[in-house]
């Protein structure tokens, strides 16, 4: 998993930051030797595991997104529950998302919003540790690590470290979530850096200015080249060592130079850090990444809501827009999904500050592409957007959903630590109305 940080450091409500989480979530994340990522690569194919080829792509919106300021306005409501940044109607009939959404608006037949997700922890990390693992975990509030493999290492164990053909990692991060990584799953499905220093562990350190300056990271990756030629390295290396030197002599390093893509294109994504990520994440799924999140933070709107999401959504409305309309120009939609979602929702009733707080019984979802069923608002929220009205969708049921789409078989069983074999899901079912 590659992992490129941003400096930025953003304090949710109860003083946590995305660095907390990701230290409080980092066992095994020591950064394993390409060399030993490419051995777990030749062991699933050992095994004959051959999921789908398709890319998972989570757009997370860390601090808990309003659910009612998003993707369910509930116009009808009273006025002390309804969206406070108004209501767009979308290109499918009958469906409005929030108005700071017009770009999103345009391409929602290519999106489902489901109006009734939920689930019952309104913690930041224990209501990311449901969303990431699909189980709850309430002790992470309290600093606890994770006790669950999240979705993406369980991708990366099934499909294999590394795209054979690109040599691009299976799981990639861009901006640390809590609980994302693979916990007794084991260190070969942790977050992964690629570049630095050669030999046993190749680690490349980039900020978020790095990623943004591509003149940065050529010479970090040329530091590479100079680093092999000089010290010949090369020799004596066994052929797994080898194919990680390939690897980063390979085209796996062109995809992360932005360069190389037309003006044009950086304009329709914006020159934000979001759309810079989203241009990435494209070229990513394209090289055969198979898992990647994206942390958008700053969602913990206790007060002042509405010119809070008047700053926040568009970067997020221009990006999510140009990432729907690039890929469906490319023949890449159905090949892709999309997941959007943070830890929880809001509550429905704005509160004194003008804001609202923690509320995880209903929450915002949204999807993209997949191969799935699009162009609808899936379940219904009760009158007040409290409550789903219709049969509550669950984290789980999210994470089947996943796992079908890349063609693992979610009542699929692995072992856990103390060698009693579970199921990958035990409880959730593919989402009715999108498979």
């Amino acid at each position: 998993m590659l992992n490129i940080f941003s400096p930025r450091r953003q304090a949710n409500c109860d003083g946590s930051t995305r660095r907390d989480f990701l230290r409080v979530g980092a066992l095994g994340m020591t950064g394993l030797a390409l060399p030993d990522l490419f051995k777990l690569q030749a062991l699933a194919k050992t095994h004959g595991q051959s999921p789908t080829k398709k890319s998972i792509v989570w757009l997370w919106l860390g601090g808990g997104a309003t659910h009612v300021e998003t993707f369910d306005p509930k116009m009808s409501a009273p006025a002390e529950y309804r969206s406070t940044v108004g209501a767009v109607q979308t290109n499918v009939p009958g469906v409005q998302i929030a108005g700071v959404y017009p770009k999103m608006a345009t391409v929602a037949d290519r999106m489902c919003f489901v109006r009734s997700f939920a689930h019952t922890n309104s913690g930041h990390a224990g209501g990311t540790h449901w969303m990431m693992t699909g189980y709850d975990h309430p002790p992470a509030d309290n600093g606890a690590a994770p006790i669950k493999p999240s979705i993406g290492s369980i991708i990366s164990r099934f499909k294999g470290a590394f795209n054979e053909q690109s040599g691009i990692p299976t799981y990639v991060r861009l901006g640390g979530i809590y609980a994302d990584g693979p916990s007794w799953l084991g260190a070969a499905y942790a977050p992964f850096d690629v570049g630095g220093q050669a030999r046993r562990n190749m680690n490349m350190h980039l900020s978020h200015d790095h990623l943004n300056d591509r003149r940065s990271l050529l010479k970090e990756l040329d530091k590479i080249d100079r680093q092999i030629d000089h010290t010949g390295l090369m020799d004596g290396l066994d052929s797994f060592e080898s194919q990680a030197f390939g690897l980063i002599q390979s085209r796996a390093r062109e995809v992360f130079d932005l360069s190389k893509e037309d003006p044009r294109t950086h304009d329709l994504y914006g020159r934000h850090t979001l759309g810079q990520w989203f241009l990435l994440t494209r070229r990513l799924c394209e090289a055969g990444c198979g898992f990647i999140t994206m942390h958008y933070g700053g969602w913990d709107m206790h007060g002042d809501i509405g010119p809070a999401m008047r700053g926040i959504a568009p970067p997020m409305d221009q990006a999510v827009y140009a990432f729907i309309e690039d890929l469906t120009q490319r023949g890449m939609l159905d090949d892709v999904l999309l997941v959007i979602s943070g830890e929880f929702g809001r509550t429905p009733r704005i509160n004194g500050s003008a804001g609202r707080d923690h509320w995880a019984p209903l929450s915002p979802l949204a999807l993209a592409g997949g191969g799935l069923k699009m162009g609808q608002a899936l379940g219904e929220s009760s009158a007040k957007v409290e409550v789903p009205k219709s049969t509550p969708i669950t984290p789980q049921d999210l994470m089947a959903t996943i796992l079908h789409v890349v063609g693992i078989d979610p009542r699929m069983q692995v072992r856990d630590p103390s060698g009693r074999p579970v199921y990958l899901v035990e409880n959730g079912q593919p989402i009715a109305g999108l498979v």
